[in-house]
């Protein structure tokens, strides 16, 4: 199995660097790769607080760069599911992988935030 970290993928998406760019290109588009739900939340990370790029965006985006075959996701329907609810309830993105697991799942989540734990008690 093939993985990589958050800035190859950033690279790729964000095109700002033309050097790292066309490596990042050569590594995705010629390989399978496996991307843990870490690297999902440091990439949102990095998109939303260093970028700057809207919650709608972000989702936009990776939901196709997620979706493209060469990409492997171990728990594609809950990380999916978690951009929705991470764009739409204006969630920190772990909290909405955490919401997405409860719902999908129905894993019981423990915590102490009382906007997640209000999301967790409803109907979404």
């Amino acid at each position: 199995m093939k993985i990589t970290d958050a800035n190859v993928i950033l690279r790729y998406l964000l095109k700002d660097d033309e050097q790292f760019f066309n490596k990042a290109t050569e590594i995705i588009e010629n390989n399978t790769l496996l991307i843990t739900n870490e690297i999902a939340a440091e990439i949102v990370y990095v998109l939303e607080k260093v970028y700057k790029v809207p919650k709608s965006e972000i989702r936009t985006a990776l939901t196709e760069f997620f979706n493209s075959p060469s990409i492997i996701i171990n728990d594609k329907k809950v990380i999916l599911t978690a951009f929705e609810l991470f764009d739409l309830n204006n969630l920190d993105f772990v909290d909405a992988i955490l919401l997405a697991y409860n719902h999908l799942q129905n894993y019981k989540v423990f915590t102490f935030d009382k906007k997640l734990d209000k999301l967790l008690k409803s109907n979404l």
